[in-house]
């Protein structure tokens, strides 16, 4: 698995970005969102349990991300068909405000190693890239378990300190000094 300090790897994906057929379709790369730090998010597979409470979770923060200059991406190796038709049927992702890729030939999972490969299906994983597209955080659940995305954006805010933040670190909290 790609983790901290590896360089996230080139992609092009179709997308999701509506419940709108008329304008739901798109593509998103890594050169995609210039500048900004990334939060590329995978689910196991779409019209599930646990999933769509993890994407929910983080749509109502993506104007948080927005706030830290992130943009959240969503993935997992449904078709942009399947991802549409989960839109369109599921009350929680239909006003849904980031993208939803589709990792349909399990390349980008593939590459950062959190293809699950008796199943077929992306891990629950989570990665922050930052503006270089250098990983700075990576993080990995048993299938059966949801990740926090308060977590996520906790981890984010300590990044763009960079600084020494301890355990439980809050944004406005102090960091840690060194000895001069």
């Amino acid at each position: 698995m790609l983790t901290v300090g590896d360089k996230f790897p080139d992609f092009s994906l179709k997308s999701v970005v509506s419940a709108d057929p008329a304008t739901a379709f798109g593509e998103v790369t890594e050169k995609s969102a210039p500048g900004k730090w990334k939060i590329v998010f995978f689910w196991p597979k779409d019209f599930t349990f646990v999933c769509p409470t993890e994407i929910a979770g983080f749509g109502q923060l993506n104007g948080e991300f927005e706030d830290r200059d992130a943009v959240v991406y969503g993935v997992s190796v449904d078709s942009e068909f399947v991802h549409l038709a989960w839109r369109q049927n599921h009350a929680d992702l239909k006003a849904l405000p980031f993208a939803m890729l589709s990792d349909l030939k399990r390349e980008l999972s593939s590459a950062l190693g959190v293809l699950d490969t008796q199943e077929g299906v992306a891990k629950r994983a989570t990665f922050v890239v930052d503006p270089d597209g250098i990983i700075r955080f990576a993080y990995v659940t048993d299938m059966n378990v949801g990740r926090s995305p308060q977590e996520v954006l906790r981890v984010l805010d300590a990044l763009q300190t960079d600084e020494l933040c301890p355990c439980n670190w809050q944004k406005g909290d102090e960091v840690l000094k060194t000895a001069a």
